[in-house]
């Protein structure tokens, strides 16, 4: 810190990054202070849990920027002025390495395309998660015509979760950055290549949000699939247990029927012809009708076509 401070009153193009513990203690100095940034509208810089936020403060300007890092939605706090650009996050970001890799390459002109740099970079970490899940629902739901098992449910329920969580962050941070730079552009002193590096991020950040917007559509079809083909298996039982019944359930009334023991059928029906014709001939005759039947409304077929 002491080190950074030195040089950030001296330097004419300086990038800081500043890498807090996860759980720094609430009170203390300040962030801001520490560098030697003395304003009283700095204290959000490292604050633990500032919302996305894109503000224009005369000389400089300030970013609560979302990363998805891992598993997890991470939030670097950006400062830049024509002098140099502060970086302050908890933990790993996994973002400074990245962008210390492009400066190498790229050789931004100043501080600011730097930090476009940097938008540019927090922006494409959601657009690999997006496409990265989208391509994971996909596979699952090939997966599921092939076959079905409870586990895709909560693999789905997972990525369903997910794709509402990187749509739950950008959208607001991506609302406010846009106000901001909207609002600059419309300024006649606006440079015109950072009018060009503005519209480039906002043109990128809806090609990332319609990304997101594709994963949590694709998760919703995969859901009504698996409905589906869940639905579809319930009908393939429904069908069989009716044919069952259509079956039996005149066998069973017929074999109930002359189980009772009332006068008609014990003294009348007493000739082993009058049995056979009754007992199995009549059921025969039933068991022809209820074939029949199925027959005539299709249901064989459409088991036949479900196997």
């Amino acid at each position: 810190m002491s080190e950074a401070r030195e040089r950030l009153a001296t330097a004419r193009f300086l990038l800081v990054d500043v890498e807090l513990p996860e759980e720094a203690p609430a009170e203390g100095e300040s962030v801001a202070r520490q560098l030697g940034l003395e304003a009283d509208d700095l204290a959000w810089l490292g604050r633990k849990d500032e919302p996305a936020r894109a503000d224009y403060l005369g000389d400089r300007a300030g970013f609560v920027v979302p990363v998805v890092h891992d598993d997890r939605i991470v939030y670097i706090h950006a400062l830049v002025t024509e002098q140099f650009l502060v970086t302050v996050h908890r933990g790993h970001a996994g973002l400074a390495s990245n962008i210390s890799a492009q400066l190498r390459h790229e050789r931004p002109p100043d501080v600011v395309a730097a930090l476009f740099l940097l938008l540019q970079e927090a922006l494409a970490t959601f657009r690999r998660a997006a496409v990265q899940d989208l391509l994971l629902v996909e596979e699952l739901e090939d997966d599921m015509f092939q076959e079905r098992c409870p586990e895709q449910v909560y693999r789905l329920s997972k990525l369903r979760r997910r794709s509402a969580l990187l749509h739950h962050s950008l959208l607001p941070y991506l609302q406010v950055v846009d106000e901001v730079f909207t609002r600059r552009m419309l300024n006649p002193s606006f440079p015109e290549e950072r009018q060009r590096l503005a519209q480039e991020f906002q043109h990128a950040a809806r090609l990332v949000l319609a990304n997101i917007e594709s994963l949590q559509d694709a998760s919703r079809r995969a859901f009504a699939s698996y409905s589906s083909l869940a639905a579809g298996e319930q009908n393939g039982v429904i069908n069989r247990l009716a044919i069952v019944s259509t079956i039996f359930l005149p066998l069973s009334f017929l074999t109930g029927f002359f189980g009772m023991n009332f006068t008609y059928l014990t003294d009348e029906l007493e000739s082993k012809v009058i049995f056979w014709l009754l007992a199995v001939g009549l059921e025969v005759a039933v068991l022809f009708v209820a074939f029949y039947v199925l027959h005539r409304t299709r249901i064989w077929r459409r088991l036949r076509d479900e196997d």
